[in-house]
């Protein structure tokens, strides 16, 4: 998988709540992230609902 880098502007609460998120799954706050945007586009149906993150 490709990935590309980009900044990413996040109200510092919300950094907050992803980041203890992101420790409860054990995962990291990049990881996290890319969780969440991966599993909204499932849900989405903007990308294919059988493709694993």
């Amino acid at each position: 998988m490709n990935k590309k880098a980009f900044a990413l502007r996040v109200d510092s609460e919300v950094f907050k709540a992803i980041e203890l998120w992101a420790k409860d799954e054990y995962r990291s706050v990049n990881g996290q992230i890319e969780w969440i945007l991966f599993k909204a586009l499932k849900e989405a149906r903007r990308i294919n609902p059988d493709k694993d993150l």
